[in-house]
């Protein structure tokens, strides 16, 4: 599902620095990963190479068998379009419209008729346990319903990968429970391939496998149902 093979990425500024190097990664369809390491180590860049929102400085990356590289930025945007869902730390809501007009936003631009985007959203906040929350905007939700929104905000597309950004990260413990919990019933339902960048060592054990990046490199890769290495 996911393959990359030999990426690096460099910025360049006042000095050039190395966000990855030489990372060789595969990820099968419907697997759960976690992406956990210091802060600069590369777990955001990694997600945003994989996600096609970052091109790589060198080294290939295939999403379904297609190579990123080789897209133009239309057949890019939609790989992205369909299939690819992002999740925010910050929620990233439209602060104006309501949670069924943000969830809905991604299906108008992708063409749909009303009738179709109102029922499909009305379905994915349902996925979410937010249909009481219909004509709310974000800043009458809680952070752990704005996070619902935008959760189901990425799946309106039902996209085969999810791409998770310290998606607990500006909760409280219990609404990351809650939103943990919410991710691993929607991996269950929709068998999506899934990858979460952590800092929180629960949100990394409850994942499958857990990738580990240190220096910008891949330090550790290990189920988690097993030893560590």
């Amino acid at each position: 599902m996911i393959r990359l093979d030999q990426v690096s990425k460099q910025f360049s500024s006042k000095r050039r620095v190395t966000a990855l190097e030489d990372i060789n990664l595969q990820v099968t369809r419907g697997e759960m990963v976690s992406i956990i390491g210091p802060s600069g180590s590369g777990k955001s860049t990694l997600l945003n190479l994989i996600g096609g929102l970052d091109q790589p400085t060198s080294g290939q990356i295939h999403i379904d068998g297609q190579s990123i590289a080789r897209l133009t930025d239309n057949e890019l945007t939609q790989l992205r379009r369909d299939k690819i869902g992002f999740i925010f730390q910050f929620f990233n809501l439209m602060p104006s419209l309501t949670c069924l007009e943000n969830v809905a936003l991604p299906l108008h631009l992708r063409g749909w008729g009303k009738r179709k985007i109102q029922e499909r959203s009305r379905e994915l906040l349902d996925l979410v346990q937010l249909t009481h929350r219909l004509d709310h905007q974000p800043d009458e939700l809680s952070g752990g319903e704005r996070q619902r929104v935008a959760i189901a905000r990425s799946l309106a597309a039902f996209p085969p990968i999810l791409l998770a950004d310290e998606p607990t990260g500006n909760l409280d413990s219990r609404s990351g429970a809650e939103i943990l919990d919410l991710i691993r019933t929607l991996h269950e339902k929709l068998n999506a391939t899934i990858l979460i960048v952590t800092h929180d060592p629960g949100v990394a054990r409850s994942c499958s496998r857990t990738i580990a990046l240190s220096d910008a490199r891949v330090v550790a890769d290990y189920r988690n149902d097993s030893e560590r290495p």
